[in-house]
């Protein structure tokens, strides 16, 4: 058997100190997983069950890269995250054993054509257009776990051309790492290669053609990208 079309290559991202890289299967995005973020949203920072879209594989964007500016939308945000990585699968995971499942960390953006998400929201339709487009989840090289532990505190921040745009801490994440996993697989397995976006702190905002994005989480690394024409 013989593949009909040329097979897409996989994605992956490169690993710190490694000359391995990580695969990525799918990626899942927590939402509103910070009380402030929450209320700059409009909503309940009430410690209400985690919710998750999703973005295609595809959609990573390695750091130092430049970012297209997407089609359809005038009102680009950016969303700076922790981001897990997977090594290995799991279903019903206890939260006392989900560490054990983590491969490493990244740092990651989840970038959003918030006039789309605002429009999708409106009709009460899927957010998938105003999240899931190209290049829309820039993500550094993967920290392994083995190496750094597992971050429960730390700056989490975003400049935008030196301007500190995005400030909080791993702390105030409403729904921990180990909690995020555990919930999630009592929805779907997840498997090694799987990446979860934990959720952005408040701050978010519209980004323009020729911008510079500097992310850092404490501990884990840094992520710049340029947002291109």
């Amino acid at each position: 058997m013989s593949y009909a079309i040329t097979c897409p290559p996989v994605t992956t991202l490169p690993i710190t100190g490694s000359p391995d890289v990580f695969p990525v299967r799918r990626i899942y995005c927590v939402g509103r997983n910070y009380a402030a973020h929450a209320r700059e949203m409009g909503h309940d920072p009430d410690r209400e069950p985690p919710f998750y879209f999703m973005k295609p594989a595809d959609a990573i964007l390695p750091g130092g890269s430049v970012m297209p500016y997407p089609s359809a939308t005038s009102n680009l945000h950016h969303e700076i995250e922790l981001v897990v990585g997977i090594g290995k699968t799991g279903r019903d995971i206890p939260v006392a054993r989900a560490l054990e499942h983590v491969f490493g960390y990244a740092v990651g953006l989840d970038m959003t054509r918030r006039d789309l998400q605002g429009e999708a929201k409106e009709a009460r339709r899927p957010w998938d257009m105003g999240k899931g487009f190209d290049c829309s989840a820039p993500c550094s090289a993967m920290a392994p776990a083995h190496d750094i532990g597992h971050p429960e505190e730390g700056a989490i921040r975003l400049k935008v051309n030196g301007e500190m745009r995005q400030e909080g801490d791993l702390d105030q994440l409403i729904w921990s790492v180990p909690e995020m996993i555990s919930h999630l697989s009592h929805l779907v397995e997840l498997v090694a290669g799987d990446l979860i976006y934990s959720g952005t702190p408040a701050g978010v905002g519209a980004v323009e053609r020729g911008d510079k994005l500097e992310g850092h989480v404490d501990g884990v690394g840094d992520l710049t990208i340029t947002i291109g024409d």
